[in-house]
């Protein structure tokens, strides 16, 4: 499923293809890196490894390091994004033996791969790179709130983990098909290894996320759109600030909400329950009209997964009455999503 992203600027050269370490994850959620890249630079994989207790798996060939270097793999990608971005102590032997089978390491979490002396000390001795994605490029610069040239598509969420990033990139893939001047903007560590590029939103320091959002998705051309990769939501307790940010610093003129219907509550906070879709329409167009005035709603993204394609479609189409609005899980496809497009495109 890998879809044509155009390059930006601060792309990365990262050493492909890559296995995918899934750790000790139960939870299909916090591997969301791992399936991301499964998902959308498949031919960028060469399998995934994990170690006891992980109940997950991205459905590519199960190869140990040195399995998967003799198979042509470069690098080992850390495929879990679990809560505070921490590396797993039991991780840490899997990492030095992948090193020691050739293998560099890439990292998405918040905890630094050189924070981990063990770590510093096999790349040392083996010769192999440790590679942590999720660094900000010096000299943000505070937000100005000036409006800019160029359209601008953003993803927005009831929650985390559940398909903003998706959506983006169907989205960003549908306009190219269509012949529209479009690039994919990634904002968090698993879109960053997809597109070469982005800024990892959730590292920058709270007073220059505006700022960032700014320059990723700087003046283009009056028919250029930039299609925005989401994170977080701003209903979230620990996340909303990085969401705000976004939303203010990217002045999307339309925004899509992306939402898993078999949700209940926010993902790792299980005391708060999930907003409405139609809250976040409100509060989005609330708050996104600070920097945008004419921001507006193209549709929702649901995250059907868990249904069958008859449920599936059941389901959105009583939701479309609902809402009045379109309703399409970008993963299926097919009339539903084509009407998403046009409703963001009209």
């Amino acid at each position: 499923m890998t879809a044509p992203i155009g390059r930006l600027e601060g792309s990365l050269t990262l050493p492909q293809p890559y296995l995918l370490f899934l750790g000790d994850t139960t939870n299909a959620a916090y591997a969301k890196t791992a399936f991301g890249l499964a998902d959308w630079a498949g031919d960028r994989c060469t399998g995934e490894w994990a170690i006891g207790g992980c109940t997950v798996s991205t459905g590519l060939p199960r190869l140990s390091p040195a399995d998967a270097r003799a198979a042509g793999a470069r690098s080992l990608v850390i495929g879990v994004a679990n809560q505070g971005g921490i590396i797993g102590a039991a991780w840490v032997a899997v990492l030095v033996e992948a090193m020691e089978a050739g293998l560099d390491i890439i990292n998405g979490l918040h905890t630094k791969l050189t924070s981990v002396p063990v770590l510093v000390e096999a790349a040392a001795r083996t010769g192999q790179r440790l590679i942590d994605i999720r660094t900000p490029p010096p000299a943000i610069p505070v937000g100005t709130g000036r409006k800019r040239t160029g359209k601008r598509l953003l993803t927005v969420g009831t929650d985390c983990a559940l398909g903003k990033k998706y959506t983006a990139l169907a989205l960003h893939r549908a306009f190219v098909a269509r012949g529209l001047d479009a690039d994919f903007r990634a904002t968090g560590q698993t879109g960053i290894m997809i597109a070469g590029g982005g800024m990892p939103m959730d590292a920058v320091i709270s007073d220059f996320e505006a700022g960032a959002a700014e320059m990723l998705s700087p003046d283009a051309p009056a028919d250029h759109w930039d299609v925005i990769e989401g994170q977080g939501s701003i209903f979230n307790p620990a996340y909303a600030p990085v969401s705000l940010g976004l939303l203010h610093g990217s002045q999307p003129d339309v925004f899509v909400v992306c939402h898993d219907p078999t949700r209940k509550v926010i993902l790792g906070m299980e005391s708060f329950a999930l907003p409405s879709v139609e809250e976040v329409i409100d509060m989005t167009i609330r708050l996104g009209s600070r920097t945008n005035p004419a921001i507006r709603c193209g549709g929702v993204s649901f995250n059907t997964s868990s249904y069958d394609a008859d449920e599936a479609e059941a389901l959105m189409a009583a939701e479309r009455h609902r809402l009045g609005l379109p309703v399409a899980d970008p993963i299926r496809g097919g009339a539903a999503f084509e009407a998403l497009v046009e409703s963001i495109l009209a």
